[in-house]
């Protein structure tokens, strides 16, 4: 059976559900040829391969991708959940509030899956999937939310137990945003819940988890960045930026008082997440974490898809490097853009560089690469036609390199399917090493494929460099409904 690694100082776990909201958000105001050949061809190095969820404990990575808009049995946004199986003859397996010991019922608007995060929880040998049903009516709260576990086991997701809000009548939409880590240090998976509106404050369920719904010590803590009534963060984010070997939590979020997004790094202790320390980082609306420069501190990567004039971000979307040392966090050392030397193309006005992000050692050559949403590009006259870049790490390891990007696009040799408008090619990324060869491949998502029924495309990352797939994964595919507007794609777990 194969164990969950944790690789503190280069796991880059993270989340999704505020980074999906902002960009529809966005989209929905008018955002939302080239081949990897470049990057090194070296015989893959399992050093840098990060954290990777596996549900079936055989040693492979699985993926857990959200369309948390699906209609399941006729209710419109109740949501699912699809895992595909990683190994060699890869599988889909399809969740959903109706399946079989999946608590609760699919009902509309409850939006299974707008945000997931794994961990062996129940420290078992496999691991286990948090999702998140932020809409969920939980009695008389309307869209009070909650969350779910689904077990691992040598089956795969099987089962599930809801975990218990401590303030149901405090807040809405509990749930939005979940994160895992180990935020005290002592070796168990603990899970961060975030509510989007009535409060700030932010729940600790500590590792302890049972299938009877037993938890470890639960407790709350308050990031010092919002305010006003319906305050909650964006996004959370967990990984060791210090090397302390306890995880960090990163908080997205923003200040509703002046109107300026802020994000927080909040360090781990011996105690838990703790607001001592504290250390204000540069504003965007998703981060990642993990070791770009070898030296055993993680790396916060922040993207900031805005244009030029709000907060001094470049046209087209921007992404920040902020290293990191046994203080934490000290300032961006790095600043990445569609203008940046070795990067394809050039910033435009809505493209969202920045949208989505991901680490992951993609070319096998033992140091961590980045990828790159952007699915606001307009490509060969095609609006919105979205795109991907990846950035790789010096061969040296002494950090990401621009030199040598590639940008991706459903043009691209190797990529199925074609350039459409409003696909939004690049809405979430992710690096999974899917096939058990060292080197990571990449899954994309593109919520707005095919009238925003939403799909996913998963790239093998080969020994040449070249990054390809065979076809892509679409509602039809995993037996998703194409009723409303479903977005598979939205989210990949982390």
């Amino acid at each position: 059976m194969a164990q969950h690694k944790r690789t503190t100082a280069t796991r880059p776990g993270r989340i999704r559900l505020a980074a999906a909201t902002a960009v529809a958000a966005a989209l929905s105001g008018g955002l939302l040829t080239a081949t990897a050949a470049t990057a090194s061809a070296a015989e893959p190095a399992a050093a840098a391969q990060p954290d990777e969820a596996d549900f079936n404990g055989d040693g492979v990575a699985d993926l857990a991708t959200s369309a948390p808009s699906a209609y399941v049995g006729g209710k419109a946004g109740a949501g699912q959940v699809t895992v595909t199986y990683g190994g060699a003859e890869r599988h889909h397996t399809t969740y959903s509030q109706n399946s079989a010991g999946v608590p609760g019922d699919a009902e509309k608007g409850d939006s299974f899956g707008a945000d997931t995060a794994y961990g062996d929880f129940n420290r078992d040998g496999y691991d286990d999937l948090a999702v998140a049903a932020f809409g969920e009516d939980v009695g008389s709260d309307v869209d009070g939310g909650t969350v779910q576990i689904l077990w691992g086991s040598k089956n795969g997701l099987s089962g599930g137990t809801t975990l218990k809000d401590p303030r149901p009548t405090k807040h809405d939409f509990f749930g939005g945003p979940i994160q895992a880590g180990d935020f005290d240090g002592d070796g168990k998976d603990d899970l961060v819940i975030g509510s989007r509106s009535g409060t700030a404050t932010i729940d600790v369920y500590e590792g302890g988890f049972t299938r009877a719904g037993g938890t470890g010590r639960h407790y709350t803590v308050t990031p010092p960045i919002q305010s006003g009534e319906d305050a909650g963060p964006f996004n959370l984010h967990s990984g060791d930026v210090n090397g302390d070997g306890k995880d960090d939590l990163i908080v997205d979020g923003y200040s509703v008082a002046g109107g300026e997004n802020a994000n927080l790094w909040l360090p781990g202790s011996a105690n838990g997440v703790t607001t001592t320390g504290v250390q204000r980082l540069p504003g965007g609306v998703i981060t990642d974490v993990g070791d770009t420069d070898s030296d055993g501190y993680g790396d916060i990567i922040i993207g900031l898809t805005w244009d030029d004039g709000i907060s001094g971000a470049h046209k087209g979307g921007t992404v920040y490097v902020v290293k990191g040392k046994s203080t934490g966090p000290y300032g961006g050392s790095q600043v990445i853009t569609q203008e940046s030397e070795g990067v394809p193309g050039s910033g435009e006005t809505g493209d969202a560089f920045g949208t989505e992000l991901d680490l992951g050692d993609i070319n096998g050559d033992g140091h961590l690469d980045l990828v790159v949403g952007t699915p606001g590009e307009d490509l060969e006259g095609v609006s919105d036609a979205g795109s991907v870049t990846v950035v790789y790490g010096a061969t040296d390891g002494s950090g990401l390199s621009t030199k040598n990007s590639v940008l991706l696009s459903q043009n691209t040799p190797g990529v199925p399917n074609a350039n459409e408008k409003n696909d939004f090619f690049g809405s979430e990324v992710h690096v999974d090493d899917l096939n058990d060869d060292g080197r990571g491949d990449l899954a994309i998502g593109a919520s707005g494929e095919n009238g925003s029924n939403g799909a996913f495309y998963l790239l093998d990352s080969k020994a040449d460099g070249t990054l390809s797939g065979t076809s892509g994964v679409y509602t039809s595919t995993v037996g998703i409904s194409g009723s409303g507007t479903p977005r598979l794609g939205t989210n990949f777990a982390d």
